[in-house]
């Protein structure tokens, strides 16, 4: 059963996680005006659905879900955490400020345990398995995972030594002093805490996780880090979005649990949920149809996410990610899209649309391209 900020046990694997859901999105609307940017769909399951995923293979059974004004939703579509094999315990956060203070909000409810802490915009579908065998292994006061970025000065920077200790920390550098990126997953003894209440706000007025790894570094603990060798993204924008949905269809299998009727062919893997039908369609895969969709003499190109009760009639979509309940019709070539839920496009023939971003309910007519010949 979940919580509203509550206190839950000791979880089996001597670890709890807090999962971060309470940010705002703003590079993802118009989506996230309706939606938490948590939940929009890569491969058929919300974001944050893939995050607790991660967490529960480490042996993780308490996890807290920070949330902000999007409580409803994520309760909605997450639940008490017990389809993916864990107990969520929701801790409400009046604001966003800083993910330091979402640690400090979950004081209570973490104890002095050891924890995880993963951001629920970002997906490490390689697994994080390893961050935490080190982290148990080597008992630093924070463990970190890093990644090399082409653009330092949009990532806090850790400076390793040889041994992998972290030296220093750099929030946002300008000039860039290096390339290793600290991305969203962050292993923490209770030493933490004293670093969490010590600091103060930054200068955009919140509490920095990198200053409290600083501060642990400045009273003489140790803070160590490993290089993530697997796929990261932060799901931020859209075009992030895009190519996790991508990443995560390059490991689908093919399974066909609803209609499929004879006048259609399947490509590659493709998974047909049930209650979904294909009707003198192609599809070529990696592609999903999500339950209840209807696809008719239409085209779904791969690397597309149909999501739930969703109606193609006449289209073409490649590359793309549909919301549940949106409708494409007469739209022959829609590529590198995100059509919100039950948003509707209507077009007409021989056009092409690239990066088409259409928000929940909205209703586009496409004036399109004309294509040669």
């Amino acid at each position: 059963m979940s919580e509203i900020g509550g206190i839950t046990s000791r979880g089996e694997s001597g670890m709890k996680a807090l999962v971060l859901s309470g940010g705002s999105g703003t590079r993802l609307r118009p989506f996230s005006h309706s939606m938490p940017k948590q939940l929009i769909p890569v491969a058929g399951e919300p974001v944050l659905a893939h995050a607790l995923g991660a967490v529960a293979r480490l042996g993780v059974t308490d996890v807290g879900v920070v949330i902000g004004g999007w409580e409803r939703e994520i309760a909605e579509a997450i639940g008490d955490g017990s389809r993916f094999g864990v107990r969520v315990t929701y801790l409400r956060q009046e604001r966003p400020d800083g993910l330091a203070s979402c640690v400090a909000l979950a004081r209570p409810f973490l104890g002095d345990d050891d924890f995880v802490v993963y951001l629920g915009d970002n997906v490490l579908p390689d697994g994080i398995d390893g961050l935490a065998a080190e982290f148990r292994a080597r008992r630093p006061a924070a463990h970190i995972a890093v990644q090399k970025v082409e653009d330092p000065r949009a990532f806090g920077i850790a400076e390793l030594a040889s041994d992998g200790s972290v030296v220093r920390l750099v929030e946002k550098p300008e000039p860039p002093c290096g390339d290793l990126a600290v991305i969203g997953v962050y292993f923490f003894t209770a030493a933490v805490h004293a670093a969490v209440a010590a600091i103060r706000p930054s200068a955009r007025g919140e509490l920095e996780i990198t200053d409290a790894l600083q501060w642990l570094l400045d009273q003489g603990a140790r803070v160590t880090a490993s290089e993530y060798a697997g796929y990261w993204k932060d799901t931020g924008r859209p075009e992030d979005v895009l190519a996790c949905n991508r990443r995560l269809l390059g490991d689908l299998c093919r399974e066909v649990r609803g209609d499929v009727d004879a006048a259609s062919t399947l490509s590659g893997p493709v998974l047909v949920e049930p209650g979904a039908r294909v009707v003198r369609s192609r599809i070529d895969g990696p592609a999903i149809i999500g339950a209840g969709a209807v696809v008719k003499d239409s085209h779904v190109g791969p690397h597309t996410s149909v999501g739930r009760d969703c109606l193609l009639n006449a289209a073409g979509v490649a590359d793309s990610v549909l919301l549940d309940g949106a409708t494409i019709a007469a739209v022959p070539d829609l590529r590198g899209c995100i059509v919100g839920r039950s948003a509707t496009v209507t077009g007409g023939a021989r056009r092409v649309h690239h990066r088409l971003m259409v928000g929940d309910h909205a209703s586009v007519e496409l004036p399109g391209v004309e294509l040669p010949g």
